[in-house]
Formats: structure tokens, sequence, C-alpha cells
């Protein structure tokens, strides 16, 4: 290995770091690493033998993206259902962790945390819009354990969406040096 594709894969790293973090915050940031990785394997030609990871490795990264994603997402609908709410209770955190993240993000003035606190709060409205909607004998303590489910999920996707940052991480620091 050469010192140019040494030096690469440091500021890789350290970029990389930076995306572990904003995962964390409920950002893209295991996309934008696999992004940034994607970009320097079709550069590597120019520097390089060719191959700093190879396409095996980025699809597996990929594929780990798509699990963390799914992960995110799940653990809210599944705080839901353990908080005794209702399919469209689910749904409805969904969306409003979605909906959440990209509205509220310019009105919360803390800059990048901004979108967690945006769509923790979205997860929150969301799964009580959907338990208000799906039955109007619902009690404010069925809807509030409900969405307060849907949020503690939300929290625990995102902790779990960073830990496949991190192991994404993790393999594209490493393999270029096996």
């Amino acid at each position: 290995m050469d010192w140019i594709t040494i030096i690469v894969i440091a500021l890789f790293a350290l970029l990389a770091s930076v995306c572990v973090l904003l995962a964390l915050l409920g950002l893209a940031g295991t996309w934008i690493m696999i992004a940034i990785a994607i970009g320097i394997e079709l550069l590597d030609t120019y520097w390089g033998d060719g191959e700093t990871w190879g396409w095996t490795t980025l699809g597996i990264c990929v594929g780990l993206a798509i699990v963390g994603e799914i992960m995110e997402i799940g653990a809210s609908a599944l705080g839901v259902k353990v908080g005794g709410g209702s399919r469209r209770g689910m749904i409805g955190a969904i969306i409003g962790g979605i909906v959440g993240g990209i509205v509220l993000t310019p009105f919360i003035p803390i800059p990048v945390i901004g979108t967690l606190i945006g769509a923790i709060i979205g997860t929150f409205s969301g799964a009580v819009v959907g338990e208000i909607t799906n039955n109007d004998n619902a009690t404010a303590g069925g809807i509030a354990k409900s969405a307060s489910g849907a949020t503690f999920g939300r929290i625990l996707g995102v902790l779990g969406k960073t830990g496949v940052a991190a192991v994404c991480w993790c393999i594209l620091v490493i393999t270029p040096f096996v």
C-alpha cells in the first residue's frame, strides 16, 4: 500500500467518524459515509492499485445501512405496539417522525441536534394523532402511553442506527489494511 492510499484512508477515517456522529443525531451519516467511500473507490485508480475496498465490501455496507434505516423507522412503530397502541398509531409515529425531522428542523435553533429533536417531537405527535383518529373513546393515559412508547422506540432506533454506522466505519477503515 502506497503513502497516498494511507493518507486517503486516514482522511476518510476522520470524515467517516463525523458521519457516525451524524447518525447519532438521526441524520443520514451512514449514507454520507458510504457515498464518500464509493467516490474514493471510483477514483482510486488514479493513485493506487484500483481497489481500496472492493464492491463487495461496499455492497455489504449498503446492506447494513438499509438494516439501520429499517431499525430506526421500525423501532418507533414497535414502541407504539409495546405501548398498547394501534396500527394507525404506528403509521402516525412513522410519518410524524419523518415529517417532524424535516419540518421542525428550521424552527429548532440548535444546529444538527434540531433534526433529532424535530423527529422525536414528530414521532410523539404522529402517534398521538394516529391514536386519536383511530378510537374516539381513547383515554388520555392510553394515548400518552402509546406515544411515549413510540418516542422511546425512536430513540432506541437512532441508537441502533448509530451502532450500524459504527460497524460500517470499522469495516471501511480496517478492510484496506487487511
